[in-house]
């Protein structure tokens, strides 16, 4: 078996996902009796991919009763017809395992490729840029979406709401008359371990926040990112922009050319599956 990492799911949320599909036994292949016959399955990729979730699916089989063999980790490059994953043991551990695992490989992999190209995109308009995914993954997955844009070679932009300081509007309602000066520096002995991050949806908001550490700039075209940029620097050279919203292959490297440092997205969150071919043997 070639290196990889472990799964980021637990054997009792994998043996969920599994009781999910087979709650009461696989009723076709034990009428057929075929459940003892030996057999192996095969997952091949059937689009070009970043693979993602193998080691889940690997342990998903394994869980079943079969043994397993990964032959692309997470975060590989595979082309079309790269094999994946094999599994061999009884046909009712193949049957058991089959879906789920190919569901979660193909899910996974899909928002590792599109994250993949956002990078890919954005890195052609700087190099130093980095693409971070938010945290609007589907509810109860985040841990496989977090994997997927590691797998990409992005970062998460936020893993939860208790790890990073970000201001955004629905915050400032409740703050009254607080000057923005007065809000950084009580975050700062607040927490002062940690970066204020706000977030703006005009060029006067972010040149009101120009002291914060990093400036979300809300759906802002790439033209008035470059804008902002510009007069944010001239206050304040430190201060990072991030560009947020809408964000995607098309338009990265634009958004990176205009001196975004960090490009906010959801769109690998919603992206289509990659597809995986199965082919079983006996």
């Amino acid at each position: 078996m070639i290196d990889s990492t472990p799964p980021v799911l637990s054997d009792e949320q994998l043996h969920r996902l599994l009781t999910e599909d087979v709650p009461f036994g696989d009723l076709t292949t034990s009428s057929l009796g075929i459940a003892a016959q030996p057999g192996r399955i095969r997952f091949y990729a059937r689009d070009p991919m970043i693979a993602c979730g193998i080691e889940e699916a690997a342990r998903l089989f394994a869980l079943s009763g079969a043994q397993v063999e990964i032959h692309a980790a997470s975060g590989s490059a595979a082309p079309s017809e790269t094999l994946l994953l094999e599994a061999a043991g009884r046909a009712d551990a193949l049957h058991r395992g089959w879906k789920v695992a190919q569901t979660l490989v193909e899910w996974c992999s899909g928002m590792a490729t599109c994250a993949a190209d956002i990078l890919a995109a954005a890195r052609r308009g700087d190099p130093d840029v980095q693409v971070a995914g938010t945290r609007k993954n589907v509810p109860g997955n985040r841990r496989l979406a977090v994997k997927a844009f590691q797998a990409a070679g992005a970062v998460m932009h936020r893993h939860g709401l208790s790890e990073t300081l970000l201001v955004f509007a629905e915050h400032r309602l409740f703050l009254g008359g607080e000057t923005p000066t007065e809000t950084l520096a009580r975050l700062r002995r607040q927490c002062p371990e940690k970066r204020v991050v706000v977030e703006v949806a005009t060029p006067e908001e972010a040149l009101a926040w120009a002291e914060a550490d990093v400036i979300q700039l809300e759906k802002f075209p790439p033209e008035a990112v470059a804008e902002v940029v510009a007069a944010v620097h001239a206050r304040r050279p430190a201060t990072v922009i991030a560009a947020a919203g809408g964000i995607n292959a098309k338009n990265a490297e634009a958004y990176a050319r205009a001196g975004a440092r960090v490009l906010v997205t959801t769109a690998p969150h919603l992206a289509p599956p990659r597809d995986v071919q199965v082919r079983f043997a006996r």
